[in-house]
């Protein structure tokens, strides 16, 4: 079945999402190209105010088609407008052998052009074929690379489906993430006092030298089967003789137990504000739960229609878990069944992303699949 996807039709369609410029909060050009694509394909289309909310130039995008048969469950898909950096001046190139890369200078932006692709070709085939389906939804969010910082901003009360997939997750088409984790990052600021390393260092309160100390006695990388913790920046001080005042430190906790990642970062302030104490200096400590941890059952409807999908295109359907973070977390926060489907992207977040042609074609083939929701095999 992907093999009924014309591939040149869908690299030609990835190259032209892949040649805009995208970043982060810079993704008025992408939403522009996308709002015209889904309003010739017969979508109701809106944009919704996120981009004044957050600083960006578009706000999240939702699209909604009018299923033929009103028995037919509405389904909604999810992929994101923006790209990590580097993400200016992007160009698909196409291999003999079907792979797509960048020219090695920026990342590819599979992640997620891949996903948009695959939605929009998915959902041509399905109307084509003229079978029976349901309405159709469309979240495209801004900002999801950054903590997911658009759909945050969403008003998930417009959303009528009770069943979603989002294109977002690297490997073969035909995996989806069924459980991820919260996602808890925090910041600290320790503040000693300055003095003279050589004359006067007596009189100086060393804020670099608390910070590690907490540091050196806190258990970091995988601290059990479900919680990871990591400190991942830590700057400070003005110059080699002067003791540092000021240090800043930045890091973040992950697990499939909120409570447990919650546990691991105030653990940390604990020990952070113990040692800042016993040499007289200050702590400045904050939180944020970035993302809440979420699962869904195997026996959900949503697992399901993507498994007997998967099936009938002679793919896995594989569930997984991800330590990664999307738009899902926020779709699931609100009420609504969603999973995370992999779309064929590899290597993502570097400049040696890249996906392949038969992948696309995988992955439009599954979102015929899901949309046309013909049950079993």
């Amino acid at each position: 079945m992907p093999g009924q996807f014309d591939k040149q039709k869908l690299y030609e369609e990835f190259a032209e999402l892949v040649s805009i410029d995208s970043p982060s909060f810079g993704e008025r050009a992408m939403a522009d190209r996308l709002i015209s694509k889904l309003t010739a394909m017969g979508f109701r289309v809106t944009e919704d105010n996120a981009g004044e909310l957050i600083g960006g130039t578009a706000g999240n995008i939702y699209a909604f088609l009018k299923g033929n048969d009103s028995s037919k469950p509405a389904v909604l898909f999810s992929s994101h407008l923006d790209t990590v950096s580097p993400a200016v001046g992007k160009k698909a190139l196409l291999h003999p052998d079907g792979k797509i890369t960048s020219a090695g200078d920026t990342v590819l932006g599979a992640d997620d052009a891949a996903g948009l692709v695959e939605i929009l070709a998915g959902i041509r085939a399905a109307l084509s074929s003229g079978e029976p389906r349901g309405d159709i939804e469309l979240l495209i969010p801004a900002a999801e690379e950054v903590y997911t910082r658009g759909s945050k901003e969403f008003d998930f009360s417009r959303i009528k489906a009770t069943a979603a997939f989002v294109l977002d997750m690297s490997g073969e088409v035909g995996s989806a993430a069924v459980q991820a984790p919260s996602l808890i990052s925090f910041s600290a600021e320790v503040t000693g006092r300055a003095a003279h390393s050589g004359f006067a260092p007596e009189k100086g309160i060393n804020a670099l030298a608390a910070a590690a100390a907490a540091i050196a006695e806190t258990p970091q990388g995988r601290l059990d089967e479900n919680t990871t913790f990591n400190i991942g920046t830590l700057t400070g001080g003005e110059a080699s003789n002067i003791v540092p005042e000021k240090c800043c430190l930045t890091g973040e906790a992950r697990g499939f137990d909120h409570e447990a990642a919650v546990g691991a970062v105030k653990a940390f302030e604990a020990l952070l504000r113990e040692k800042a104490a016993g040499s007289g200096a200050s702590v400045r400590f904050r939180s944020e739960a970035a993302l809440r941890a979420y699962s869904i059952s195997e026996s959900d409807e949503t697992v399901i229609r993507f498994q007997d999908s998967a099936k009938r295109i002679g793919i896995t359907g594989a569930l997984v878990s991800t330590h990664g973070g999307s738009d899902n977390h926020n779709i699931v926060l609100h009420g609504i069944s969603g999973i995370v489907l992999s779309c064929g992207m590899f290597n993502v977040h570097s400049l040696a992303e890249y996906t392949t042609l038969e992948e696309l074609a995988k992955g439009a083939a599954l979102v015929r699949e899901i949309i046309l929701d013909r049950g079993g095999i």
